[in-house]
């Protein structure tokens, strides 16, 4: 389930190449739930804040369609609960703040 749900993600936004990544996300509602579901276990993984997860040179997102893979695991490997928009203001959030994937 977790594959299907990453390939769908993949899908979506391989069909929107050239708009956006995470256009329809609101980075403002998504680093509310990143703060809420994400930070702690980030902290467990790599210490300080978590924040050096995104920005570390060995980091494993090199694209949107990697993000929203990424996005997509994690909600449910942690369980988080998020629907689909949810994990594109993650998306959007993370996006505008570190990746800057166009």
């Amino acid at each position: 389930m977790k594959i299907l749900t990453a390939l769908f993600c993949g899908a979506l936004l391989a069909g929107s190449a050239h708009a956006e990544p995470f256009a329809k996300g609101d980075p403002k509602k998504g680093k509310a739930l990143h703060d809420k579901a994400c930070i702690s276990c980030h902290v467990s993984m790599v210490g300080g804040d978590g924040s050096t997860i995104y920005t570390r040179a060995d980091r494993k997102v090199k694209n949107a369609q990697q993000l929203a893979a990424r996005i997509s695991a994690c909600n449910a490997n942690t369980g988080a609960g998020w629907f689909p928009e949810d994990e594109a203001h993650v998306g959007a959030y993370l996006n505008q703040q570190y990746y800057k994937f166009k």
